[in-house]
Formats: C-alpha cells, structure tokens, sequence
C-alpha cells in the first residue's frame, strides 16, 4: 500500500511556516509601497514650485502678526510681550516660527481625499476588489499614503530648506535638545498615523451611509481650528483650552510645533508622548473595527 505523501506544509514546522508568511508579506507591502512611490514621482514634476508658492501666505500671516504685536506694544518682537500667558506664551518672533512648524506638521497629517475616496469606492461598488483579492484594503491605502507623504518631502525638501533659511532669524532659540528633536519626529509620525486612521475611520461610516461629505467638511472645519493650524491653541481662554486639549486634534499641528518650540515641560513630555500614542491605538482600533463590520453588511451585484 502506498504511503500518503506529505505536504511541504506538513512538514514545516509552525515557526518555519510563520516566518516564510512574514517575509511573503513583507514583500508584497514592499511592492506596493514601490508601486506607489514611482507612480507618485511620475507627476511629481510641477511639485516644488507648488510647494513654494504654498509659502506665499506666510508673508501675509507675519504681517497679521506684526499688527497683532504692533498694537501691544512689541512689534519689534523682543518678546517683552507675550501673548498667551507668560510661561507657555508667544512672542512675534516664536509666533513666526510656531506657523512654519505646523506648516510641516500639517504636511504629515494632512489627508485629503482619503475619506471621501474610501466612501465612494463603497458607493460604487469598487470595495469588492479587495473582498476578493489578498490585498488589505487599510493596509493598501497606509503605503500608498506613506509613498505619498515620502514623495512630497523628496520633491519638497528645497523650498523648504528655502523658507526655513530665509525665516531662521523667527527661531531666536536655535535647535533644541536631540531628546527634544527625538521626541518632535515621533509626534509627526504619530501624528501622520492618528490623520490617516481618523479620516480612514471617516470613510468606512460610508458602509451606513452614502455619502459623507457633509460629516467631512463638519470635521475639516473643526480641525482646521482645534488642531492649532491657524493658531496657537495656549491663546484660547483657560476653560475652552481644558475641553480643547482633551481631543486628538492638538495633535495633528499644535502638539508637534508646540514640542520643538519647548512649551510644553519636559516633566510633561513622556505623559503627552502617552497619549497621543493611546489616541493612535484608539483610531486603529476604531477604524479596524468598522471596516469589518462594513463589510459584513456589505452586498454588491453585476459585473
């Protein structure tokens, strides 16, 4: 009689097998990343003059500024004057600088069109190519962005490089401390994932409903103003401050910006470092749990 013959599989023990689907999934996240990232660069040709001319309204925020401080006294930014309060307060100067950090924070953050585009791929039915694929769809739509946010600094890094140099008499303090600087890369990498997994959570709701663009324009109008991108939120008054900073929005601009610049105290650093972290395991969670949800009450027909 003849012995069954044993599958590779069968013969491979748990670990082996463990590691091998690691690196098969490794390597197609790699693929898709490098996808994303040449097809990124292809019409990326135009970007740095684009990303140049997105500097143009500084001029018109540092003239706002100058009459805001001009009025009290402190045009000359000397920062004898600080609005905000005197020990996390804001001179002209750290103001100036305040703006040009959150410029790069929101670049991290930012996220257009990815809860809208995750909304209409289930509106008309393009969601079912990733219930037939072994493709993830979060987990497609996470490199592509990563690909996105690598392609913009690539291309925008110079006029950057520009704008800081010009403006570098606003960060009268210089560089902060590289436990400071370590602490400031990781909020715009959580920052960038708490943008992505919020908007993405955003566009599953497109599983219930059919379109979500009002729900989208209600969170970019509260976003543009509670995350700190138009101003510092130490400017609100105290009460509103305490409701304000008790949301993820702080996160998305203020947070980083406000730890480069050194207001917030280095007793309090590993506490707020914790829950940015918490709000990001949050929105995974949240977002995970709504597509699984999605798409089990998901139903598509024809071709």
């Amino acid at each position: 009689m003849s012995q069954p013959v044993a599958s590779p599989t069968d013969t491979c023990p748990p670990t082996i097998a463990l590691q091998t689907g690691i690196r098969q999934r490794l390597r197609v996240w790699g693929m898709i990343l490098k996808t994303a990232l040449g097809e990124r660069l292809v019409y990326r040709g135009d970007f740095a003059l684009g990303t140049l001319m997105r500097f143009l309204p500084i001029i018109t925020q540092i003239f706002l500024w100058y009459a805001v401080f001009d009025s009290i006294g402190d045009a000359e930014g000397e920062n004898a004057t600080k609005i905000g309060g005197a020990e996390n307060g804001f001179g002209f100067r750290e103001i100036v600088a305040y703006y040009l950090l959150t410029m790069i924070a929101r670049a991290f953050s930012s996220m257009p069109g990815l809860a809208s585009g995750i909304a209409r791929e289930i509106r008309e039915g393009e969601i079912k190519r990733y219930l037939i694929q072994p493709i993830d769809l979060i987990g497609l739509l996470l490199l592509s962005r990563v690909a996105h946010k690598i392609a913009y600094y690539v291309v925008a890094v110079a006029p950057f490089a520009l704008v800081f140099y010009l403006c570098r008499d606003y960060f009268e303090h210089g560089w902060p401390e590289p436990h400071i600087i370590v602490a400031f890369i990781g909020s715009l990498i959580m920052g960038f994932l708490i943008g992505f997994f919020l908007e993405a959570a955003i566009g599953m709701i497109g599983f219930w409903f059919l379109e979500v663009s009002s729900l989208l324009f209600v969170y970019m109008l509260f976003s543009f103003f509670l995350s700190g991108h138009m101003f510092p939120l130490s400017l609100l008054p105290d009460n509103i401050e305490a409701v304000v900073n008790f949301l993820p929005l702080k996160y998305l601009a203020y947070f980083p910006a406000a730890v480069f610049l050194g207001k917030i105290p280095e007793e309090d650093l590993p506490m707020e470092m914790a829950i940015e972290a918490a709000w990001l395991a949050f929105f995974i969670i949240i977002c995970r749990f709504a597509y699984s949800r999605g798409v089990k009450r998901y139903s598509g027909y024809g071709g």
